[in-house]
């Protein structure tokens, strides 16, 4: 029997976690330029679904939220990924290798 997800349908405390740590998760994933790649290769990036849950995951740059994040890049990507012209370009292999050692730069150097 499946007894984690019976709990967590019927608490909502639990479902509220449980939404709240996937969430993290997905936005920490954000910051990984192959990722990008990936969701864009995949024609993820030009659902108008998919763009209206990365609007809404904007909210995780409200300071109540973003302190949970480990990977500050994360929260950048997320904003660039709310412009069409981004979506598209993380989808070339160049670019991914651009943002790739843009990221890396700025690790090394910080």
């Amino acid at each position: 029997m499946d007894e984690p997800a019976t709990a967590t349908a019927s608490d909502p405390r639990a479902a509220n976690r449980a939404r709240f740590e996937l969430e993290l998760e997905f936005v920490q994933a954000l910051a990984n330029p192959f990722y990008l790649h990936s969701l864009a290769q995949q024609n993820i990036l030009s659902q108008p679904s998919f763009v209206n849950f990365l609007q809404y995951l904007l909210y995780w740059k409200e300071k109540e939220y973003a302190r949970f994040i480990l990977y500050p890049h994360a929260l950048h990507h997320l904003e660039l990924l709310q412009h069409a012209s981004f979506r598209q370009e993380v989808g070339k292999d160049g670019w991914r290798e651009y943002l790739n050692q843009k990221q890396f730069d700025h690790w090394r150097t910080w």
